[in-house]
């Protein structure tokens, strides 16, 4: 392969998502104008708040080569229970809020435990998890819908200086999420775990403490996401969250980050699932079938899981041709 060849190839296996993007953007921007007006676009961001917070604290995860199928059901019971003591102590929607984010610490510290400390397999901790979480869920509802108050709704569906709030919020734990993984000490050592974690323990990193924070974080974004959701519909159900754990997956690594570990950014997990409901409004726009989102959505998954491979290809073989047999003495 010719050097400038080489290097184009290079370019975009690195940035596959952004031209899956601006694909994505320039053909139904063709196929409807009406989608790239400032209200369509603002309107793809807001839905896809949730999603993105979600991916932000599983992106911690997948950094530290681990996975988390529990952020449905955390999505799901954290806010429940905060609904359940806004409606018993009369609280307002920020405390409801904080106790949202309280339910999502300890929710993540159970699988931290089991993780971090025992050992267990993250992929089986979080499977029993999310039945778990969400069987006491159904529970406290006894399979009925749990309906929010009037200030909740309210707050879905405010605005800051004219910004809608899901999308502040959204910025906010994006901001925060790339702070820690870019420049302090923390995010340092989840990239140094992720890429090797034997070297990160004998570096003197406390990786069981650093893993548990991850699970922690991961959680804490699931609550905030699910609030978030709730406080724009007004209610929750039994069904609320199923199966969201794929799209916040789905998210993160369409963002870049490697199910291997150590590769991923948080501003690459806003993009992920900013293409995802993108994608999802697109083929509403074109008035395509809303039952070929699936398979849509399933194909862009599949090419940047397999830009993520080629990624890994590429850099195992420049660091093979970087090292040298030793010459005979």
């Amino acid at each position: 392969m010719k050097p400038s060849t080489d290097r184009a190839f290079d370019f975009a296996v690195r940035n596959a998502t952004y031209l899956i993007f601006a694909c994505v953007l320039l053909y139904f921007g063709l196929q409807s104008p009406g989608f790239l007006m400032p209200e369509s676009l603002a309107n793809i961001v807001k839905q896809a708040s949730f999603i993105g917070i979600a991916a932000l604290g599983m992106t911690f995860v997948l950094l530290t080569r681990g996975i988390d199928l529990s952020v449905g059901s955390v999505m799901f019971l954290a806010p429940l229970i905060a609904g359940f003591a806004m409606r018993e102590y009369g609280l307002p929607v920020w405390l409801g809020f904080v106790v949202a984010v309280l339910a999502g610490v300890v929710l993540g510290g159970i699988n931290a435990l089991f993780v971090a400390w025992l050992r267990v397999i993250p992929f089986i901790v979080t499977l029993a998890s999310l039945f778990l979480f969400r069987g006491f869920g159904t529970w406290l509802t006894s399979s009925t819908q749990f309906d929010f108050s009037e200030d909740m709704r309210s707050f879905g569906l405010s605005s800051v200086v004219g910004i809608p709030t899901p999308i502040v919020i959204f910025a906010i734990v994006a901001l925060i999420a790339h702070i820690i993984l870019a420049h302090t000490t923390f995010g340092r050592q989840i990239y140094a775990f992720g890429n090797d974690p034997e070297a990160a323990r004998k570096s003197g990193i406390n990786t069981q403490w650093l893993q548990a924070r991850v699970y922690v974080i991961c959680s804490v974004c699931a609550a905030i996401s699910g609030f978030v959701l709730i406080a724009q519909i007004g209610r929750l159900d039994v069904a609320f969250g199923e199966g969201r754990e794929f799209d916040v997956i789905a998210a993160a690594v369409l963002g870049g980050a490697s199910l291997m570990g150590g590769v991923g950014s948080a501003f690459g997990a806003v993009v992920g699932a900013t293409l995802i409901q993108t994608v999802k409004l697109g083929l509403v726009f074109t008035g395509v079938n809303l039952y070929l989102q699936p398979i849509m959505q399933g194909i862009i998954i599949f090419l940047a899981v397999f830009a993520d491979g080629l990624r890994e290809k590429r850099l195992l073989s420049r660091l093979k041709r970087t090292i040298r047999p030793l010459e005979n003495a």
